[in-house]
């Protein structure tokens, strides 16, 4: 399952998958059809899953309508930026919800399910820069992401002795429809390409790379690892 698969890193992280050989659940809020298309076209197998996950606890009972899962890519987050001291209790509540609550419940109900029937599985949350760094007018994104990459190990700890690796990607600056208004500010993605050592933004198959060699026998003794995926932004 790969949540928030609609678009952007999610969608790219389930064709890479399916490019491997998963069965891909390409779950979201909104529909994930394309994706779906995408994937059945390249010759690989999906189903659209809607998962909603601003109800943190009904979006994660879902899971048991999912079937038994190998692999759990949580993806799926929401921003919300304004000015600290203007920054809306509402706002801070949904993008925590989403964001570190929903991951939590999600991996708890995966971890639980591979348990009870003896598998062991693997785990990727992807994570943000701003699991390192504070960022400016994204409070709650900074508090929930720094939250993620503290749980990936937390869980790490608990679950690896049951065969089950949980391990987070932190993606750099990604040509996403997110990042859009950043790189079409020809002063603001000057400032960010002159940091990045390898001169580019990211795309959205670098995280799939990333994601996927997680969740191969390759990376069997990998666990509790924040892996960034940056062109270097994080060394500079």
């Amino acid at each position: 399952m790969v949540t928030g698969a609609n678009t952007g890193i999610g969608q790219a992280t389930a064709l890479g998958l399916a490019e491997r050989g998963a069965h891909v659940l390409a779950a979201g809020r909104s529909s994930c059809a394309e994706t779906v298309a995408l994937i059945e076209a390249a010759g690989g197998t999906a189903e659209d899953f809607t998962l909603e996950l601003s109800d943190p606890a009904a979006g994660a009972a879902r899971l048991a309508e999912a079937g038994a899962l190998d692999i759990l890519v949580n993806n799926a987050g929401i921003i919300r930026r304004a000015d600290a001291v203007e920054f809306a209790e509402d706002d801070w509540d949904a993008v925590l919800d989403v964001n570190l609550k929903a991951v939590f419940l999600l991996c708890q109900g995966f971890a639980k399910a591979a348990m009870e029937r003896g598998a062991g599985g693997r785990i990727v949350n992807i994570a943000s820069l701003l699991s390192f760094q504070g960022g400016i007018r994204v409070p709650a994104y900074t508090a929930a992401k720094h939250g993620i990459a503290g749980l990936t190990k937390a869980l790490a700890n608990e679950w690896a002795g049951q065969g089950i690796n949980v391990n987070a990607v932190a993606p750099g600056y990604i040509v996403t429809n997110n990042t859009a208004a950043l790189r079409e500010d020809p002063v603001r993605s000057a400032e960010i390409l002159g940091r990045i050592p390898a001169g580019r933004w990211g795309d959205a198959a670098d995280i799939a790379g990333a994601v996927s060699f997680l969740c191969t026998p390759a990376a069997g003794y990998v666990t509790g690892a924040v892996l960034n995926v940056d062109g270097g932004w994080l060394a500079r």
